[in-house]
């Protein structure tokens, strides 16, 4: 059983406020920025929530910084991100065997501002009221995931993406 903690939501907005990036941090590598990585090409990142509320909860982002959705991304681009999230959410799925994927684009010009994808499964059996938003909302808590684990984790999912990918 994995533990939920609160999640310190006044530090996390202090940290964004005060860092560049975090995005453009582990696509550039820096130490500071570490996430679990599942996959990525030239235009894409794929990775582990740092903050997950479910299992297998990860991101899907353009390398390059972009930040509007309707304005700084053709849709040729919008498409092939899209294609990613697509065979992550297959993925996903196989893995934890998920009743639904949940897929959604958060940030602002104020947090996070460069785009990314929200992808997290969720398992069978959750109740209905904690479904959907109360799922996803880090002020029920964060999972705690060792190391460890968030790595073996993301190894699973990076093995079923690729297959998957090879697939369609």
């Amino acid at each position: 059983m994995i533990e939920r903690l609160p999640f310190d939501l006044k530090a996390y907005v202090r940290g964004i406020e005060t860092r560049p990036c975090f995005i453009c941090g582990l696509v550039n590598n820096d130490p500071d920025c570490f996430h679990h990585r599942i996959f990525e090409d030239d235009e894409t990142i794929i990775f582990l929530s740092k903050y997950p509320t479910l299992p297998g909860y990860c991101l899907v982002s353009p390398k390059e910084h972009r930040e509007d959705l309707a304005r700084d991304i053709s849709i040729d681009e919008y498409l092939r991100l899209q294609e990613k999230v697509h065979i992550l959410s297959r993925a996903l799925k196989r893995v934890f065997d998920a009743e639904r994927i949940y897929v959604l684009s958060l940030g602002s010009q104020q947090a996070n501002s460069h785009l990314h994808f929200h992808v997290a499964p969720l398992p069978s059996g959750v109740p209905r009221e904690k479904q959907q938003y109360h799922a996803l909302m880090a002020e029920h808590g964060v999972l705690q995931v060792p190391d460890d684990q968030m790595a073996e984790l993301a190894r699973r999912i990076a093995e079923t993406y690729d297959a998957e990918r090879i697939a369609s």
